[in-house]
């Protein structure tokens, strides 16, 4: 079986892997979780990946529970939970998203790729400007970690910190190298 899904499709998937979930619901664990710091999901493409999802027969909907709780509040939530197939999907989508090394294009490759024809002070600008870009993203992700996340989760900020730090170092060396 070979259900090819994208990073933001994956994600959806596992969280209703985790339990069935409505629209409003997964857009609330997306916003929780700090989601939106490593997978592109807007709020108003859930819907859209979800019915895409649903007609690879990757998962299926249902009348949930009523609108908000309320009484009188009308409409029902539709709920949607993974298939067998989706289950199966998730699991071999993880594995490859875990197995598979993909190369990665940041912009900054391409403006040090053209760095000479900036003026020297212009870069060492730019690249303080980078260097507290990536203190405050630093920052921002540690705040976001909940402290009591399940491993698997505290392993995603984790993951994105070591990068952020990775390149802080390297960015101090080499603005050092610049003067």
């Amino acid at each position: 079986m070979s259900e090819r899904l994208t990073p933001a499709e994956l994600t959806l998937l596992g969280l209703l892997v985790e339990k069935p979930r409505h629209g409003y619901e997964l857009e609330e664990v997306i916003t929780t979780r700090g989601l939106r710091e490593w997978t592109e999901i807007g709020f108003s493409s859930i819907y859209y990946l979800l019915t895409k999802l649903r007609d690879r027969g990757l998962i299926t909907e249902s009348g949930g529970e009523s609108g908000g709780g309320e009484p009188g509040r009308g409409k029902s939530r539709r709920v949607f939970e993974p298939t067998e197939r989706g289950r199966e999907a998730c699991a071999a989508g993880a594995e490859e998203a875990i197995a598979t090394l993909r190369p990665v294009f940041p912009p900054v490759l391409v403006g040090l790729a053209n760095q000479p024809v900036v003026p020297p002070e212009r870069l060492r600008a730019a690249l303080a400007r980078r260097a507290e870009a990536l203190a405050d993203r630093i920052a921002a992700v540690r705040a976001a970690a909940p402290p009591d996340a399940p491993d698997f989760v505290r392993a995603i900020f984790d993951y994105s910190l070591h990068q952020l730090e990775a390149e802080q170092t390297w960015l101090a060396t080499y603005r050092g190298v610049q003067g």
